[in-house]
């Protein structure tokens, strides 16, 4: 084996960093369902009352195109592992957080949706701090 050769480094993601990306592709996962829930609402097929786009009073369809349309794209940037993926998420769970939480007369009571919207953006901030520390043990 030349000297070139074998001075390389092999770069492998470690385990955590398997994990993470898993633990993303999931999340992508869910969202793609939140986003259909969304588009289900706005066509009309949601069985319940002003569940239609036409019939739904203003601050509802301004919150459901939004969310409709945003949900589907962080799942796109989450599945690729892009970094935009996970910013577009937080617009999604921000927005729905303040629906549920901070509007419950106009939206509803979900403490589900903030609740999971939560221990996600833990879950991540987790992946995230332990991945950090790993690299920066590496380096030293």
């Amino acid at each position: 084996m030349s000297e070139v050769t074998s001075r390389r480094v092999v770069l492998q993601p470690s385990t955590t960093e398997v994990i993470f990306a898993w633990f993303q592709r999931v999340i992508a996962g869910y969202c793609l369902l939140f986003g259909v829930l969304y588009w289900i609402r706005l066509i009309g097929i949601y069985p319940g009352e002003l569940w239609r786009f036409d019939l739904m009073p203003v601050h509802w369809q301004v919150a459901a195109a939004t969310l409709a349309v945003f949900f589907p794209f962080a799942a796109a940037g989450l599945w690729m592992l892009a970094s935009w993926g996970p910013v577009i998420w937080f617009i999604c769970a921000a927005t729905e957080t303040v629906m549920y939480a901070g509007f419950p007369d106009l939206f509803g009571h979900r403490l589900l949706i903030v609740v999971s919207h939560a221990c996600v953006a833990l879950l991540y901030i987790v992946f995230r701090l332990i991945i950090w520390l790993q690299k920066r043990q590496l380096r030293q």
